[in-house]
């Protein structure tokens, strides 16, 4: 299966951030190709989300499984069902210095072994820049809200 990993670097505390993340109700409020997010159900640390999003103009729903490490700041998601036969993997936040690397990594498989091998390499490239569009958003919204 393909992976996909993605980092930034955030002049902000890895705890505003990883609440920030969480709350993933609000990224349709600074991610562009977001078009909702909504929490089907909470039970702990854990929760079920459905996302409508947009990939370049192409709508790709689905429902994940979002589990938080607030111990850790960490957040695992998976996909349960929608346009994607997989579509997992992990956001991460380490501090150093007042500066905090973000990194978010996305395990997937369109789930079309033919369509995989013609345009693998292209969906590789736009997972990527999807992966990196979520974190210059993040990125904006944080040191944004420090000015």
């Amino acid at each position: 299966m393909p992976y996909v990993e993605t980092a930034i670097e955030i002049r902000a505390p890895r705890r505003a951030i990883y609440e920030l993340a969480k709350d993933m109700e609000r990224y349709p409020e600074f991610m562009p190709d977001v078009e909702s997010v909504t929490v089907l159900s909470r039970n702990g640390n854990q929760t079920v989300t459905r996302w409508k999003t947009l990939v370049e103009e192409a709508p790709i729903e689905w429902t994940e499984v979002d589990v938080f490490d607030d111990a850790n700041t960490r957040i695992d998601y998976r996909l349960i069902e929608g346009d994607l036969d997989k579509f997992e993997g992990s956001w991460t936040f380490e501090e150093h210095d007042g500066v905090t690397r973000v990194v978010l990594g996305v395990d997937y498989d369109f789930g079309v072994p033919s369509l995989a091998e013609l345009i693998g390499p292209i969906l590789q490239k736009k997972v990527e820049e999807n992966s990196l569009m979520m974190l210059r958003a993040l990125k904006e919204r944080c040191e944004g809200d420090r000015t």
